[in-house]
């Protein structure tokens, strides 16, 4: 594969003191590891990334990526990153199953007591199997000339001092007690794309630099998944999907896409002490109590062909990199060992990708020596947005605990604001579409202000939306 960015290999890659780059490391080969050597390997000799696991050889489950079994989307916003990265990803990536879903044209959606009109779809999202798009996204990353990899190993820790990070110590993983022989993988930048479970901050800490602070809010969520084969989608075949979103009055929620093969993937989630089972019969009985039996009638019908699986690794966790502290040139944390979501937002793989055209972007530009500080305030603001939208929604739910739950002055304006925008979402296709794009990520949240929508929403009569599921799209006005 040829390398998408053709930059200098010898432009400065974060460091502070212009050195050119040799080395970079990455610290963890999931989907933002692989996407962030993509992007840096324009700009190193080497690109190496180390990942815990060994990869599987096709599109299957790996035991790195516990969440792999659950529902994941690509947004718009993370499509169009990803093209960017590696053009021509989305059409293989169709190829190989992965299925177009446009909202709200192709989806049941039931939100805040009300169901969505389904007018035409203003934006898409791809549906896949985390395993496929992995797999997509790996064979590419790694068939380019400057990227390796180091498989089976664990990194322990940072090498270096509070001035400069200058590689990273590692073993093999799984060695038996007593044989765990550490090396040393010299590298000019390090990067961190380990996940929510990241150590970096115990690691800095013990080269002497300052950890970040940490910023939480849990609701408790639990998830619970299956896969299915069924004949048809909703009503033999009218809808794609079915989304019950749930909210701080109705806490409980169930999703149904498609995905390659044929087959169908159904989430369900519930907060403390609702949580969804994961045995056959409480996975279906669950179902019954969500505010419709839309997806507790396609269950029925629809055959198993997996366990259910359940996963409670669900809280927003943003790690303040970007705040001033002291800390080493040559070390950027990424992907959600910078930012990790509550996963029903599905913004986690967009963000990845948005942060390494951020990368990308940061290390190319022609205006800005690259320092590490400015590179991760670039990759800090690519989550931005995803944060808010999660953080913020969050906080609203029954039994939330964090340390971002202090109150604002404007809190409680913006909350009643955005009440009535989401209940003229359903029914108005205009502010429902600036609506999705924003969740979408490719607009921003001011958008939501636009002189048009805040009309709509400050003084517009509430429109009317179905009183039960739409099974078949509007048709378009002539």
């Amino acid at each position: 594969m040829t390398n998408t960015d053709a930059h200098d290999p010898q432009r400065t890659t974060g460091g502070d003191d212009h050195r050119p780059a040799r080395r970079v490391v990455v610290i963890g080969g999931s989907l933002a590891g692989l996407l962030a050597a993509q992007a840096l390997a324009g700009h190193a000799g080497t690109v190496t990334v180390v990942e815990r696991d060994r990869y599987p050889d096709g599109p299957g489950h790996r035991s790195g990526v516990p969440q792999d079994r659950h529902t994941h989307v690509l947004l718009e916003s993370g499509q169009q990153a990803m093209e960017t990265l590696l053009p021509g990803i989305l059409d293989e990536m169709r190829e190989h199953g992965a299925r177009r879903v446009g909202t709200p044209g192709d989806i049941c959606q039931w939100q805040n007591g009300r169901w969505f009109r389904r007018t035409p779809a203003t934006t898409h999202f791809l549906s896949a199997s985390r395993g496929l798009t992995d797999w997509v996204v790996r064979r590419r990353v790694l068939a380019g000339s400057r990227i390796e990899t180091v498989q089976g190993a664990e990194v322990t820790g940072l090498v270096g001092d509070a001035r400069r990070v200058r590689g990273v110590r590692l073993r093999e993983r799984g060695a038996a007690a007593g044989r765990q022989e550490e090396r040393v993988l010299e590298a000019d930048l390090v990067v961190d794309a380990s996940g929510r479970s990241s150590r970096a901050p115990a690691w800095l800490a013990a080269i002497g630099a300052e950890a970040p602070h940490e910023e939480r809010l849990e609701t408790g969520l639990a998830y619970s998944t299956r896969f299915y084969r069924a004949a048809a989608g909703v009503a033999d075949g009218a809808a794609l999907g079915v989304y019950i979103v749930p909210n701080p009055d109705q806490p409980l929620g169930g999703l149904l896409l498609p995905l390659e093969d044929d087959r169908w993937i159904v989430t369900l989630s519930g907060l403390r002490g609702s949580e969804p089972p994961t045995d056959e019969a409480g996975f279906l009985d669950f179902t019954a109590r969500l505010p419709h039996p839309l997806l507790h009638d396609w269950l029925r019908k629809a055959e198993p062909v997996s366990a259910a699986h359940g996963f409670r690794g669900t809280a927003n966790v943003r790690r303040r990199y970007d705040r001033p502290g002291r800390r080493p040139a040559g070390f950027l944390a990424t992907g959600e060992a910078l930012c990790a979501f509550n996963p029903i937002y599905g913004q986690g793989m967009s963000v990845a990708a948005l942060s390494a055209v951020a990368l990308q972007d940061a290390l190319a530009d022609p205006r800005r020596t690259p320092t590490t500080h400015r590179v991760q305030q670039a990759l800090s603001a690519a989550a931005r947005q995803a944060w808010d939208i999660s953080a913020g929604a969050d906080k609203n739910m029954p039994g939330a605990t964090g340390n971002v739950l202090r109150p604002r002055a404007v809190d409680r304006p913006a909350d009643w604001y955005m009440k009535r925008l989401q209940e003229r979402a359903c029914g108005n296709p205009e502010v429902g579409a600036v609506f999705r794009d924003v969740l979408s990520l490719i607009a921003p949240a001011s958008a939501l202000f636009a002189p048009a929508v805040a009309r709509a929403v400050l003084f517009g009569p509430e429109p009317e939306a179905p009183v039960e599921p739409p099974l078949q799209q509007e048709t378009p006005a002539a």
